[in-house]
């Protein structure tokens, strides 16, 4: 039996989940609503303000399943009610970012400055030069935007210039050494 697939998801109070045909669940909360088509074969039950998500048998899709079924419905509970936050920080001489209605302007090192338009659903934040915040209630959109910024200038293992996550450890090299 999958650990984290039979436990109980918890829903907590001003949380509505609904769950319809072909698996389609929909949570409201305080900070928004989110809606996602889930696996048909899972088995979804919402008893006495807890969600129970049980499968059909112990075929290997299934087990894999299984879990992600239940963590996927326990973030969308944790969006809604808490939302999702990732830190980012810019490093580098003259690297800075700066924030315009809902454009994101990046100065990298490129001879062009970067542009990124915040996504429907999530928002961003600047502070001071060099640290942005990205929020929202859908954990997938949340990190896939924190990693398109981040792509725009990967860390460098060298002088550790770029963007990087603020829990993110670089590991750091030793440059060359001139021959005489």
């Amino acid at each position: 039996m999958s650990r984290i697939g039979r436990m109980p998801i918890a829903v907590p109070a001003g949380v509505t989940v609904e769950i319809k045909e072909n698996n389609e669940v929909t949570v409201k909360g305080p900070k928004g609503t989110l809606t996602r088509v889930l696996v048909p074969e899972m088995e979804i039950k919402q008893e006495d303000g807890q969600i129970i998500v049980s499968r059909p048998n112990d075929l290997k899709r299934m087990k894999s399943l299984h879990g992600l079924t239940r963590t996927l419905i326990h973030n969308m509970i944790v969006g809604v009610t808490e939302g999702y936050t990732k830190v980012l920080e810019v490093n580098g001489v003259g690297y800075r970012a700066a924030k315009d209605g809902k454009k994101l302007n990046l100065t990298l090192g490129y001879s062009h400055p970067v542009e990124m338009t915040d996504p429907e659903g999530i928002e961003t934040k600047v502070e001071g030069n060099n640290k942005i915040i990205v929020t929202g209630i859908d954990k997938e959109k949340v990190g896939q935007y924190a990693a398109e910024i981040r792509e725009k200038r990967k860390p460098e293992p060298y002088k550790g210039k770029g963007i990087k996550y603020a829990d993110e450890v670089i590991r750091r090299k030793v440059g060359k050494t001139g021959k005489k």
